[in-house]
C-alpha cells in the first residue's frame, strides 16, 4: 500500500502471480510491436496492472511522479491510449467524472460502484455469458461487447453511515 502525497488517500498496489503474469504478458505485446521499453512506460503498465482498482489517469500519474517527478500526465495518457487501442485495457465511460481503467481485465466485465467513495469492484457472475448467448438468440442481435454496471453503496460506506 502507499500513499502518494500528504493527504491524498492511499492506493493499493496488489503485487500477486496473476497480475506479474499479465504485465509480462503487456510487455512482451509491446515488444512485438517493436516499442521501446523506456523506465517511464514500463513504471505506468507496472502501476496500472498492480493497482487494485480501475484508476484514473490523474491517480496513475499522481503515483508515477513519486519516482518520476518530470513525468508528464501526457505521457501517462498516450501510454493508455496506445493500451487503448491495443485493446490491453477497458476504460470505464462515466459522463459527470472522470474516467477509469481496469489494465487487468480488458474485456467487457461487470462492475460494483460504490456511489458515495467510488470504489469499482469487479463482480463475478457466472451465468453471464449464458445470459448473452440467450439474449442473441432471442432478439437476433449479434452482441460484440457490454457494460454491466451496478450503482450502491458498497460495505464500507453503509458501515459509515
Amino acid at each position: 500500500m502507499i500513499n502518494p502525497r500528504p493527504g491524498q488517500p492511499t492506493t493499493r498496489l496488489d503485487i500477486n502471480p496473476q497480475r506479474s503474469a499479465r504485465l509480462d504478458n503487456l510487455l512482451d505485446k509491446l515488444k512485438a510491436r517493436g516499442l521501446r521499453m523506456t523506465p517511464q512506460r514500463l513504471s505506468i503498465l507496472r502501476t496500472l496492472v498492480m493497482h487494485s482498482g480501475h484508476p484514473t489517469v490523474e491517480e496513475l500519474h499522481r503515483i508515477l511522479t513519486i519516482d518520476y517527478p518530470s513525468m508528464s500526465l501526457a505521457t501517462v495518457y498516450k501510454t493508455i491510449t496506445l493500451l487503448k487501442m491495443m485493446g490491453e485495457v477497458l476504460e470505464l465511460e462515466f459522463s459527470n467524472r472522470d474516467n477509469r481503467f481496469d489494465g487487468n481485465n480488458p474485456r467487457p466485465h461487470p462492475h460494483l460502484i460504490c456511489t458515495s467513495c467510488r470504489r469499482i469492484f469487479d463482480p463475478l457472475i457466472p451465468d453471464l455469458s449464458r445470459i448473452i448467448e440467450e439474449l442473441s438468440r432471442k432478439t437476433g442481435y449479434s452482441v460484440t461487447s457490454h457494460r454491466l454496471d451496478f450503482y450502491g453503496l458498497c460495505p464500507d460506506c453503509q458501515r459509515a453511515r
